[in-house]
């Protein structure tokens, strides 16, 4: 390892204690998630749900789009309600009404003097935050007037998700086409899934010894948390934020600034420190690059990496329509065809498709193009990837349709349907198949990389090695989406789902774009290769020192116990100290497009490169760390300050990166032809200026009212029919339009540049230093 051998033990010993760490707050989720009762029974004896009515009610929530309709503890689509919180508030209104009857006269409590209320406020405080639960016969036993009140909202759901014409006004403000559920029996069920999610979310959990939330004092009984930590904010039953929220919030600040400082003072004492001029070379090294049969073939990826793109938009169009029409678009009865939770679901999947394309085809291109090495039959295995990925496509989506229709039936969903977990939705079939994908992918990587990875005097083995050890990472890691199974508990699922989506995302592919992007300019000559190699093992060691356990901050409210929010908190403040230094990168960045007259023919992916930097600092840091202290997304989970840092950090960060590695490999698929990049020079302005239109005009404002009307109201309200159906919110919403048409325009220039090169290509007469028209 010579003068890296200590970065490498610290990127190992790092790696290692995050993950067991991260593997020991999985066991501490298990062990504190919310029991499944056998039964739940009323106190008169007769039965109300049993653990197969709740089990088969999941599956009906599964199978309709589970998180794409709607959300469950704060996780998921954002048009409908929590399921969750609005379970609880209902019933909560329907015993206190119930009780205002009888007690009052009143027909309902809202009649009632503001002491009378008070009073029963308690009485429901007490009642609904006790702990009936009896371990030994897995039985919960609840009053005969919450029982009452637990058939009544009951009811409601039976209609709203049928085609009752009662909530047929409901069905619109949710994006819930008629008929959600095909069943009575299987809407039913529903029901019983819905109240023991709010169940868990307004029952104390257990406590144990030294497991209070405040130091004791006499003659006061000590405070206890929820199962998800008193989430959601109710003020009717007493849900407020608990102490340690405050704490960790406030110390996760604290971290964040000492983090920021360490790393300041490390730039300080690092940055002057040169090792002489580095000569640049005359010309494009990649300009004489041998283009081998494979890396030919994998031209198509980036094909579909822009059908992909175009498709998410035109989905996330309709979807964003909904929000307004409810079930129609222009008066077309799109649901009965398209429903909502069906076009958000491929919104989501294809957003997550077509950079991972982007990234899966740089691999394969980026591999050959490093060790000069064409393995045999590597074309072939090119291909056969690339068209197994069309069929995990076609047939992933077929079956969510047929699931999200109520044509596959709950026996296949699982299998062949819709799994309904955000960003995991493909069903198990589809998830094997595109692992067995993964698993090719880092084998034809690997094969094509190993003359450098075994040549121990070829200086940029460590730098590939790296590379290559994120591709392995990112083939084994799709590994956690087949963690669970059907019947899994939904505290489980999240915490193998969140392995998946941020470590697999958010972890893994930051190092390889480290990586690639080193390369690459190493590759051109413009960066001395010890100068990048001890940069990027660095750079790698920092992004991971807060990414693995940064995962925890998605866990908070999933049945997490304290130790664990304290340590999501902590170091998913990590996560944003790099950042801060971002405009570094974006300075070195803009430095290396501008080192000699040859680097114009890279002026757009460098740019797009830069906007990587921008939208980091912005969506990633700022968006990032505004949702993840516990205090601010206790109140923020599920609001539209969730999606403002979800786009501007999936498409802001991984999307323009995978546009500009694209542009990269495209410079030596098709850079003999001249290229006319006036179409990207249109592309990159309106994707940024449409991105941050979207962001200004829309989610932050539509967000930060959702958070105050939390704040003030309770949860419930801020994702209600009633507030999201006023006219303000309308007009936020329709604000979009603005920021959504730039954005296509330049997500069609991008395709209509890349179009041209293959059927409208002029060959340059010599390679110059400009070869564009601009």
């Amino acid at each position: 390892m010579g003068n890296y051998r200590k970065l490498w033990l610290s990127l190992a010993t790092l790696l290692v204690a995050s993950f067991a760490v991260l593997l020991w707050a999985g066991t501490e989720i298990f062990r504190a998630a919310p029991p499944v009762p056998e039964q739940v029974v009323a106190d008169d004896g007769s039965v109300l749900y049993t653990r197969a009515d709740i089990e088969k009610g999941r599956q009906v929530w599964q199978s309709i789009g589970g998180m794409q309709l709607g959300s469950i503890w704060g996780h998921g689509g954002y048009v409908a309600p929590d399921w969750s919180a609005d379970w609880l508030h209902r019933e909560a209104i329907a015993v206190l009404d119930i009780w205002a009857r009888s007690d009052g006269g009143m027909a309902s409590y809202a009649q009632l003097p503001a002491e009378e209320q008070a009073a029963l406020r308690g009485r429901l405080q007490e009642m609904m935050r006790a702990n009936t639960y009896d371990p030994a016969t897995g039985t919960i036993t609840v009053s005969r007037d919450r029982a009452v009140a637990m058939s009544n909202v009951a009811a409601h759901y039976v209609s709203l998700f049928g085609n009752d014409p009662a909530t047929l006004d409901l069905r619109k403000a949710y994006a819930m086409k008629q008929s959600t559920v095909d069943t009575a029996e299987h809407r039913q069920a529903l029901t019983a899934f819905f109240w023991w999610t709010a169940w868990a979310a307004t029952t104390e959990r257990p406590q144990e010894a030294g497991d209070a939330m405040v130091p004791d004092k006499a003659g006061v009984v000590s405070k206890q948390v929820t199962y998800t930590n008193n989430w959601p904010s109710e003020p009717l039953v007493g849900n407020t934020p608990a102490a340690p929220l405050w704490v960790w919030s406030a110390f996760s600040v604290l971290f964040l600034i000492a983090g920021i400082a360490i790393l300041g003072w490390h730039h300080a004492r690092t940055h002057d420190r040169t090792e002489g001029p580095h000569p640049i070379p005359a010309s494009d090294p990649f300009a004489t690059l041998r283009i081998t049969p494979s890396m030919r073939a994998v031209a198509k990826y980036f094909w579909v990496v822009l059908a992909l793109f175009l498709a998410q938009i035109l989905l996330g169009a309709i979807t964003a329509h909904y929000q307004v029409e409810g079930q129609d678009a222009y008066g077309f009865a799109l649901s009965e065809v398209l429903p909502y939770s069906l076009s958000r679901t491929w919104h989501t999947q294809l957003a997550v498709l077509w950079i991972a394309v982007a990234w899966l085809g740089t691999g394969l291109y980026i591999a050959p193009a490093l060790s000069g090495h064409e393995p045999k039959f590597q074309r072939f295995g090119v291909n056969f990837l690339f068209f197994s990925l069309l069929v995990i496509v076609v047939g992933s989506f077929a079956g969510q349709w047929l699931a999200v229709m109520q044509k596959l039936g709950l026996e296949n969903n699982f299998w062949f349907g819709h799994q309904g977990w955000e960003y995991a939705d493909m069903g198990r079939f589809w998830q094997w198949y595109l692992f067995i994908g993964l698993l090719l992918w880092v084998a034809l990587v690997g094969r094509a990389l190993w003359p450098v990875l075994r040549d121990k005097a070829n200086e940029t083995r460590h730098i590939v090695g790296l590379l290559f050890l994120a591709t392995t990472a990112i083939g084994l890691f799709f590994a956690s989406a087949l963690m669970w199974g059907e019947h899994t508990h939904i505290s489980e699922v999240e915490y193998w789902r969140w392995w998946l989506v941020h470590l697999w995302v958010e972890g893994f592919f930051e190092v390889f774009a480290t990586a690639v992007m080193a390369l690459i300019f190493t590759r051109l000559g413009l960066i001395r290769l010890s100068t990048a190699t001890a940069a990027v093992l660095f750079a790698t060691i920092v992004f991971m020192a807060g990414g693995v356990l940064g995962t925890l901050h998605h866990l908070y409210f999933v049945g997490t116990p304290t130790a664990v929010v304290a340590l999501g908190a902590s170091f998913s403040a990590l996560e944003v100290v790099p950042l801060a230094y971002i405009g570094f990168e974006a300075y070195e960045t803009w430095k290396h497009g501008k080192a000699t007259p040859w680097m114009a023919r890279y002026r757009w992916p460098v740019l797009f490169f830069i906007a990587v930097s921008f939208w980091n600092l912005v969506g990633a840091g700022l968006f990032g760390f505004l949702i993840n202290p516990p205090l601010s997304l206790y109140y923020m989970q599920g609001l539209n300050l969730t999606p403002l840092h979800g786009h501007t950090a999936l498409f802001g960060v991984y999307g323009m990166l995978g546009i500009a590695l694209v542009l990269f490999c495209l410079r030596g698929l098709r850079g003999q032809m001249v290229w006319d990049t006036r179409s990207l020079k249109v592309s990159f302005w309106c994707l940024n200026i449409g991105l941050a239109l979207m962001a200004v005009l829309t989610l932050l404002p539509l967000g930060t009212m959702q958070l105050l009307a939390a704040i003030e109201h309770g949860y419930a309200y801020a994702r209600s029919a009633e507030f999201m159906q006023r006219p303000i919110v309308a007009m936020l919403v329709w604000m979009r339009v603005p920021g959504d048409t730039i954005f296509s325009v330049g997500a069609l220039a991008l395709a209509w540049f890349v179009l041209r090169l293959w059927i409208a290509p002029t060959r340059e007469v010599a390679l110059t230093g400009e070869p564009e028209r601009d």
